[in-house]
């Protein structure tokens, strides 16, 4: 009997919500400023993007060469599988307008 109240309310609220959000106007259309703001936001977030990505490759280079340096002082030998200029891609191109 409570997994049947439970659901009813669960219920309920999906519908009540669902009901709220229909209702809801359309945003308005953006204009010049907002249009500008917005590529500027996500110019922004691949410059971000791209940071991130070259100190996650700078962090992997440092763990990596820290194994090689412990298992070289025990004695055993690991040769890399790719080396990390390998694996980076060449940028693309920024598209012409």
């Amino acid at each position: 009997m409570t997994t049947l109240r439970a659901l009813i309310a669960a219920a309920l609220v999906v519908a009540t919500f669902g009901w709220a959000v229909a209702k809801l106007p359309p945003p308005p259309p953006m204009d010049e400023k907002a249009k500008a703001a917005a590529e500027e936001k996500k110019a922004k977030d691949a410059a971000a993007a791209e940071a991130a990505k070259v100190a996650q490759a700078k962090a992997e280079d440092r763990v990596a060469a820290r194994y090689m340096a412990e298992q070289k002082a025990k004695g055993v030998v690991v040769k890399p599988q790719m080396s990390s200029t390998a694996q980076a891609a060449p940028a693309p191109a920024p598209a012409k307008k």
